[in-house]
């Protein structure tokens, strides 16, 4: 059985607190198996038929065909053809088209901003990722079990399939997506549950820092220092995950059965990997969030962190290897992940998330006794004070910094300037000068 509890906002950080995604396994029969095959395979043909119509229309006219425009074509289409009325529904069709236009407007996005513009390829089959699904009952309806446990899945054309999982708070079914990975089906459901459920048994604040050699370095209002270690799923997985690699690599036909299965094989492996890092990031955060009713941790910017070390053909740069294996373990760890499922739990619990602004509070860089700054490499570990002789672990001060900032205190005296949650307090200090 596998079960995978989303508690990522589906429509960001913006998105209304009452939706969330659970993803069950599917159990199709045979037969069953080939119709979802089928439905997959028209869905991967519109999406590169819709991207060709769009290539074709612009390279004619210099104009870019719209979502609307699509969809009027995809209704002349199912009029005229009447073997794509019958191979998928109709709404499920146009989610495929909003997934070319979501692509496009991606792509329009970051050539405004100056970045790698990424344009819309054709997709295989087998980077396909699945299709969706969006008011229940239109073509499909799910039917849960005794206390969201297990359930059905109804497709129109495909008939019902045993669906295995347990959702942690059921509700009312809005959408839904059928995702094909590693040779599994998979139903991922948005459900609206009105109020989440999430009980705290404790008042206290923490703050907490991120790292690679320890991945939890937190402390408390009361001082109490908090730890986890890095698993490390890269290396434990690694030698095992290389031989799975290098066995693809020997099998050049690539349409012969052997690499598939060994690409199968990889996948899987893969995928068990990612599997374990959400479970144990999934079990962490609910347990720190049901301790703390305030926490607060410094913004991350995880992509200027993992930028690749290369430079460019003119200007070399050095440690290239270095860089790239830092990359690879701040990647392996997920901080991104871990921090946006703490947020949300936080906040289910009726507690507060709090962010500092770590380009103005410097925490890596800030004394938490006397809050004088000092440059620090990244390789000094411990954080020594020059000025007050203050000597802790350099991950601890940096919480320690986060906290007095959150609660608006340093040793017990108030950081006028530098207010709770970062509000303004009413007189200004060397506090709020130093930040600024």
């Amino acid at each position: 059985m596998f079960i995978c509890i989303h508690a990522i906002l589906t429509k960001g950080m913006n998105a209304p607190r009452n939706l969330r995604k659970t993803t069950l396994r599917l159990y199709p029969t045979l037969k069953q198996e080939a119709a979802l095959h089928a439905l997959l395979r028209s869905h991967q043909q519109l999406y590169n038929a819709a991207l060709e119509e769009r290539i074709d229309c612009y390279r004619k006219t210099g104009e870019s065909l719209t979502f609307a425009a699509q969809c009027k074509s995809l209704t002349a289409l199912r009029k005229q053809c009447p073997e794509w009325a019958e191979a998928a529904n109709c709404s499920s069709q146009q989610m495929t088209l909003r997934r070319l236009d979501k692509a496009f407007a991606a792509f329009f996005r970051r050539v405004k901003a100056g970045q790698a513009p990424g344009f819309p390829r054709f997709k295989s089959l087998a980077r396909f990722p699945g299709f969706s699904f969006k008011g229940h009952g239109d073509g499909w309806r799910f039917t849960p079990g005794a206390d969201w446990r297990h359930g059905t899945l109804r497709l129109s054309g495909v008939g019902h399939l045993r669906a295995r999982g347990n959702a942690r708070q059921g509700g009312d079914v809005r959408a839904s997506d059928v995702l094909h990975r590693d040779g599994k089906w998979y139903l991922s459901l948005t459900l609206d549950i009105g109020t989440p459920q999430r009980e705290r048994t404790g008042n206290a604040a923490m703050a907490f820092d991120w790292g690679v050699q320890t991945f939890f370095t937190g402390v408390d209002h009361a001082g109490e220092e908090l730890r986890l270690d890095n698993p490390r799923w890269w290396q434990t997985e690694k030698d095992h995950i290389i031989g799975l690699q290098q066995a693809v690599s020997r099998k050049r036909n690539k349409r012969s059965n052997r690499r598939r299965k060994a690409v199968q094989r990889l996948a899987s492996a893969r995928a068990k990997t990612a599997r374990r890092r959400l479970d144990w990031a999934h079990k962490e955060t609910a347990k720190l969030a049901g301790r703390f009713a305030l926490v607060a941790t410094e913004g991350l910017r995880i992509a200027n962190m993992t930028r690749s070390a290369c430079g460019t053909m003119e200007e070399p740069r050095k440690n290239v290897a270095q860089k790239a294996g830092l990359n690879r373990e701040i990647l392996d760890t997920a901080p991104a992940l871990f921090t946006s499922l703490l947020r949300c739990k936080v906040l289910e619990t009726g507690g507060e998330w709090v962010e500092a602004p770590t380009l103005k509070l410097k925490p890596s860089q800030r004394c938490p006794a006397c809050w004088a700054l000092a440059k620090k490499s990244l390789s000094m570990r411990t954080h020594t004070c020059a000025q007050c002789g203050y000597t802790e672990p350099r991950d601890l001060a940096s919480a320690r910094v986060v906290l007095n900032w959150a609660l608006g205190t340093q040793n017990g005296q108030e950081l006028a300037g530098i207010g709770a949650r970062g509000r303004p307090c009413e007189t200004p200090s060397f506090a709020q000068q130093r930040v600024e």
